[in-house]
């Protein structure tokens, strides 16, 4: 069941969740505050109906009939943009990690609160929008390295890199402070909304997946250094 409002006005998240249940109460819930919203149950059809949709935004289950979330997230990536928020029974820190390593942008433990599932949701669908203006720069350079924040994409050596949205997000936000030591808990506040608890890996673990993609030396960083205690660093050219 979808809104049966005009879909050009709204914006459309994607649902795969085989708890007929949870996936109801979700989609009246999220209907209710202004979105399309379509449901899958099938874990098999999950990459198939992430790539034909191109949602802007996917809540995704991690247990599901047919394919686990785990495996939807990495296989679509390279196809879908856009965020994807998973959902997740298990309180394990490696699930999170893991879930984040293939391309997800955020989590939510179950269960969870709809308003809470639905802050987490805004959080990341208002960073694009954050992302856009840096001191009215929409395009920086970094010797062979290049970002812009209008197209959302990134160039190293004129070759351009497969960067997941959350990915991009945090790339940005740390070039465009280039110089200057980001805390984690600003990191956290710009980019996710919520306070850092001094548990999250979740940038740490993005961090380390970004630093390769733009020829960081993952053992000896360059480019992104991190400083003890605190939190990250873009270095300027020379």
């Amino acid at each position: 069941m979808e809104a049966s409002l005009d879909s050009n006005e709204l914006d459309h998240v994607l649902i795969i969740e085989d708890d007929d249940r949870l996936a109801s109460l979700t989609r009246d819930y999220l209907e209710a505050n202004g979105f399309k919203v379509t449901v899958e149950a099938d874990g098999a059809r999950g990459v198939e109906r992430i790539v034909d949709l191109q949602p802007d935004l996917v809540i995704l289950d991690l247990m599901l009939p047919g394919e686990d979330g785990l495996s939807i997230c990495r296989r679509a990536r390279p196809d879908y943009a856009g965020p994807i928020l998973m959902l997740t029974a298990r309180t394990d820190d490696m699930d999170q990690v893991l879930g984040l390593e293939m391309g997800a942008d955020d989590y939510v433990p179950k269960p969870v609160q709809p308003r809470v599932l639905l802050a987490r949701m805004r959080a990341l669908m208002r960073r694009s929008e954050a992302s856009e203006s840096a001191g009215g720069e929409v395009r920086l350079t970094f010797n062979n390295l290049e970002i812009d924040s209008a197209t959302r994409e990134a160039w190293l050596e004129g070759e351009r890199i497969d960067l997941t949205s959350a990915e991009f997000d945090l790339l940005w936000l740390l070039a465009s402070h280039a110089g200057r030591v980001l805390t984690r808990e600003e990191i956290f506040s710009q980019l996710r909304g919520i306070k850092y608890d001094g548990q999250d890996r979740s940038i740490d673990v993005r961090v380390s997946r970004i630093r390769p993609k733009i020829g960081d030396d993952p053992n000896q960083p360059h480019r992104i250094k991190t400083v003890r205690s605190k939190g990250y660093l873009f270095v300027k050219d020379g």
